[in-house]
């Protein structure tokens, strides 16, 4: 039997990148994924990947895609999201709060006042939005006495990269995990942020050929495949010992040394503790 047959999951922001490399791990290791994205038609972006792409090569992978339109700029739509897995499920199990807005002025050179102010989506939905799904997550989670809640952030949390606003808010996802987790603890849910590193997304990978100094500054042994933060949370969902960890914040390729899990290639990621900072909250 899979690790996560019969489990059900959310992941936001899983069209492409980051966020589809985790629903295929979740969906590999037999998991039903809500895939949950803005982009729904091919083209519309200029980077390629749907909802319902990414739920069809979750099908593929051995688990269950479910792909769900969703706006995170829009409370409504995100309540909407959890009523169908309520209504379809009677459960939920795992919420990966992995989607943010990056803008492109992100990795441009030059100060927060030179950038628009508009770049303050970052905060609304890698933060807010976040809560918001969380609550939601939680009014199911809560009743069943289980579940499993993740925040994606990263060495930005206590290293500046790109931009204050995307560090502010990955700093605010490390607390806001640990906190939920002291309120969440009594009921047997788990809270937790996990610092991944360089992701070669598909942005990621335009970045590196137009961004003036990006390939140079890059520690390429440290980058990984989209997929490999979702091998770790996969490890930790099934983790019957879960409990031992909510509240901390987690280095992903730390994480992987212990659970036995190498990238999708073999590779074993190096930590980037001593090169960029180590996480401030450990479990509650």
């Amino acid at each position: 039997m899979s690790l996560l047959s019969g489990k059900i999951a959310v992941i936001t922001g899983a069209s492409r990148g980051m966020g589809k490399g985790i629903a295929l791990a979740l969906a590999e290791q037999g998991a039903t994924v809500y895939v949950t994205g803005r982009t729904v038609t091919a083209g519309v972006n200029p980077l390629p990947g749907t909802v319902g792409e990414t739920a069809a090569e979750c099908d593929q992978r051995g688990g269950k895609g479910i792909p769900v339109a969703v706006d995170l700029a829009d409370d409504e739509q995100i309540n909407a999201l959890f009523e169908q897995v309520k209504q379809e499920q009677g459960r939920l199990d795992i919420l990966v709060n992995n989607a943010i807005a990056i803008p492109d002025e992100m990795t441009q050179p030059g100060g927060f006042w030179q950038k628009p102010i508009t770049n303050w989506a970052m905060f609304d939905i890698g933060v807010r939005a976040a809560f918001v799904a969380a609550w939601h997550a939680s009014q199911i989670m809560v009743p069943q006495r289980s579940g499993l809640i993740i925040g994606i952030s990263g060495y930005v949390g206590v290293t500046y990269t790109y931009s204050a606003i995307f560090g502010t808010a990955k700093t605010a996802t490390d607390r806001m995990a640990r906190d939920m987790a002291i309120e969440l603890k009594p009921y047997n849910v788990a809270s937790m942020s996990l610092w991944q590193g360089f992701t070669y997304t598909e942005r990621a990978k335009e970045n590196l050929k137009s961004v003036p100094g990006m390939a140079a500054q890059l520690n390429s042994a440290a980058g990984t495949s989209v997929e490999f933060p979702g091998r770790v949370i996969a490890a930790l969902a099934a983790d019957p010992n879960i409990m031992d960890k909510t509240g901390g914040t987690f280095i992903a390729p730390e994480l992987a040394e212990e659970y036995g899990i190498t990238d999708i290639d073999g590779r074993v990621i190096p930590s980037q503790r001593e090169q960029r900072g180590a996480p401030i909250w450990a479990p509650v």
